[in-house]
């Protein structure tokens, strides 16, 4: 029936297509008129839509010859023209869903015509980059469209932030046109350009500020976020934190460092589960972790604090490893994101594992943090009042964004048709000929000129195969956590004849790759490199293999993503071994144990690889039980951080009350007030006053205010009713608030209630967090 609909109808997204036909066809009718617009006309039109939507105009009218506005900006400044299906991907992020686009389809030129449209009302709009190189690139590199239209664009880096100015000049070349602002002046800008993390973590800081001065922030308007796929996904499962030094010891960490390397794995620990990274310790095991700290019951109540400490140690030494989950640099362990294979400088993992990972080391031990304000990427995006963004892969996560965001996804079709050749798997038995095959292969593509980029999963994976093509003389670039710095130059000459680039997933998102090379970053004059582009065209585009099957499909497609981009020709094709972490984790054992006895049947070389559909099926259902575990993984934080997000919520809304300031000596006088009611409840809540607890009930008054001895006495107590009591006490607090005030005045004593109960307010929701945690 469905199928008779759709024939009758047209598929979804065939309808979907041609509602926004409609509206781009509407855009391209308004591009002769607006061509013969001046420059001051153009920029007028922004004050133009601004005068209509003060007048209530719905945003929606405008869309058309707003878009038309930014396209011919575009053009005159740029000398870039929108393709029709960027207007439809700017349409689709102006309606609040995501735009899946293929790599090279521009979609940092598509994301002006949204930001535009949704920042003329003076509401400001947040672009979401996935690192600081493109939060700093793109407000320059489309600075000009907004200049021209009279717009101001900022960017934020780290603890600095930058407004675009065309006439600044820097002596610092990677911040051409960009010159220092505060915070605050930046988030004024119609547009900001930063990172998730900055975004983020400039919303916790303006929760713990002491003055509303300091809050940098305006509301939040409308988000679109480049990269969605990466930031809302690959990153949510790590909340954003700001944290302190606790006071817990560190040299345990150093003790169980030397304890745990003892233990032998499946004799005195074992796996649960991987995936989630957890062990246990069997009983042998839990025996000599006891003989070698010199306690008799390690789950004794009074031992109970040393088994985070056997646990974390444990985790470091069998799960945690380094150049791949981490690296050590400068003499700190710092995390390697997982998805990206970026490193991530700052963060720390928590409940001691970070300590565990140090002490394994040999590092200096650094103190465990207690946590001052969190916030999952999760819920902080979802207080925008609109959000949207751009990828080109979020098809196979469509769901997660429907039901965690309320995001839908459209596929926005390719300027040019797709012409690149995605090869099947080729299968191996054992991970070594996989790796020979590989660099076989890669040596092979280097002598015939062609260009070759190669995706690892992890930054120990890329070493290994940097160190074979060493050895086999083949020339290479390796773009990993440890170069990124160099990252969108060595992406940026990916393509040029010959060049072989050794990458992990980071691959470089946000930069292109040409073939022939970029032309702006070569040393090559144009005619050279008009050669060299025709060259690589004709011998097949650029060749991406991959040498493992990443857990998300997701992650095999952004690699794949990088050859075939716009129209270009080019391969893929993924090496695959059955002892992979991937297949190993779901049955990749059996699966070995029966292809090397089908392989030996059939008399087939063990370093040959196998065409095999049941393999190919046990990777892609492999994939999808990990990415269900994931969704999952992230859909109980984010249950979890909802109960913790309406407690945040209550616990802002009381301190944005008391930065405000009005009302503050009332509610301190009936906190007050209800303080000593308490008490009369507790120590004078019998019938008779000779059964009343009078000396606690003393001693609880004169913790409230030492005055209050001046005011009444134990014998005052017993000759009185509680409600008396209450009222004498009600009066002596106002009387002793009016005599303060008038001996320090209004000014300090105002300042001094908001530092009050901020810091009284503050302590308790650390205290709170720090409880939830452990």
């Amino acid at each position: 029936m469905v199928k008779i609909f759709e024939k009758w109808l047209g598929a979804k997204e065939d309808r979907t297509e041609k509602k926004y036909r409609v509206r781009v066809q509407r855009i391209n009718d308004l591009e002769s008129e607006f061509e013969d617009l001046t420059d001051q006309q153009l920029s007028a039109k922004t004050e133009e839509f601004r005068r209509k939507l003060n007048d209530n105009v719905p945003v929606e009218s405008v869309l058309e010859e707003a878009f038309a506005t930014v396209r011919e900006a575009s053009k005159r400044t740029l000398n870039q023209r929108h393709f029709d299906v960027q207007l439809i991907g700017g349409i689709v992020l102006h309606e609040g869903n995501i735009a899946e686009m293929r790599t090279g389809e521009g979609k940092t030129l598509v994301a002006t015509l949204p930001s535009y449209l949704n920042s003329i009302a003076g509401h400001g709009v947040h672009v979401v980059t996935v690192n600081d190189y493109l939060a700093r690139r793109d407000p320059v590199w489309m600075g000009p469209i907004y200049e021209i239209l009279g717009l101001s664009v900022a960017c934020l880096q780290h603890d600095k932030a930058y407004i675009y100015d065309s006439s600044f000049k820097s002596g610092d070349p990677s911040l051409k046109f960009l010159r220092p602002a505060t915070r605050k002046e930046a988030y004024k800008s119609d547009i900001v350009y930063g990172t998730n993390n900055e975004f983020g973590f400039d919303y916790l800081r303006d929760n713990m500020v002491v003055d509303l001065e300091q809050q940098v922030q305006r509301d939040l308007h409308y988000a679109i976020v480049d990269e969605v796929d990466n930031i809302l996904i690959d990153e949510a499962r790590t909340p954003l934190i700001i944290s302190g030094p606790a006071q817990d010891p560190v040299e345990l960490y150093g003790t169980m460092a030397r304890v745990v390397p003892r233990l032998i794995f499946e004799e005195d620990y074992v796996v649960v589960d991987e995936r989630s990274r957890a062990l246990s310790l069997t009983e042998t095991g839990i025996g000599k972790v006891e003989s070698s700290i010199k306690v008799d019951n390690l789950y004794d109540p009074e031992n109970m604090h040393l088994v985070q400490y056997v646990e974390n140690a444990l985790r470091a030494h069998a799960l945690f490893r380094k150049d791949r989950e981490y690296v050590v640099k400068g003499g700190e362990v710092v995390i390697v994101d997982e998805f990206t294979g970026r490193l991530q400088p700052g963060r720390r993992w928590s409940d001691g594992l970070h300590q565990a990972i140090e002490a394994k080391e040999g590092l200096k031990i650094q103190q465990e943090s207690v946590t001052y304000a969190t916030i999952t990427l999760q819920n902080y995006f979802r207080m925008y009042s609109k959000m949207a963004g751009m990828t080109g892969t979020a098809a196979t996560e469509s769901e997660e964004f429907m039901k965690i965001y309320g995001l839908d996804v459209v596929v926005i079709p390719t300027n040019t048709p797709m012409v690149r050749n995605d090869l099947n798997d080729l299968v191996y038995i054992e991970e070594a000929a996989k790796w020979k095959a590989v660099v076989e292969e890669i040596a092979d593509l280097h002598g015939n000129r062609k260009p070759v980029l190669v995706g690892t999963t992890s930054i120990e994976n890329t070493e290994k195969l940097s160190d074979m093509l060493k050895r086999k003389g083949v020339q290479h670039k390796v773009l990993n956590a440890k170069q990124h710095e160099q990252e969108a130059l060595i992406i940026s000459q990916a393509g040029r004849p010959g060049a072989v680039t050794v990458a992990t997933n980071m691959a470089g998102r946000g930069t292109d790759i040409v073939l022939g090379g970029n032309p702006t970053d070569t040393e090559l004059n144009n005619t050279d490199w008009v050669d060299d582009h025709e060259f690589v065209v004709k011998n097949g585009g650029l060749n991406v293999i991959g040498t493992e099957h990443h857990e998300a499909r997701r992650i095999d497609n952004q690699l794949r993503g990088r050859s075939g981009r716009q129209g270009d020709s080019g391969t893929t094709r993924f090496y695959v071994s059955l002892e992979d972490d991937v297949v190993k984790r779901f049955g990749g054992e059996r699966a070995k144990d029966m292809m090397t006895k089908v392989s030996g049947w059939a008399g087939v070389d063990q370093g040959s690889p196998i065409e095999s559909g049941m393999i190919s099926k046990l990777i892609s259902n492999a994939q999808s039980r990990v990415e269900g575990f994931h969704f999952e993984s992230r859909k109980h934080l984010l249950e979890f951080d909802d109960v913790l997000n309406q407690q945040r919520e209550q616990i802002y809304a009381e301190r944005h009350k008391i930065l405000d300031g009005s009302q503050l000596r009332t509610i301190i006088l009936q906190m007050i007030v209800d303080e000593i009611d308490r008490n009369i409840k507790v120590y004078l809540k019998a019938d008779e006053p000779d059964d009343w607890d009078i000396e606690p009930f003393i001693t609880g008054i004169l913790k409230i205010s030492d005055a209050f001895g001046q005011t009444i006495n134990a014998n005052d107590v017993s000759l009185l009713s509680r409600e008396e009591i209450l009222e004498r006490l009600k009066v002596a607090t106002e009387e002793l608030y009016q005599e303060r005030e008038d001996r320090f005045g209004l000014v300090v004593i105002r300042k001094l209630e908001q530092l009050v109960m901020l810091r009284s307010l503050d302590m308790c929701w650390v205290q709170h967090l720090t409880s939830i945690e452990r």
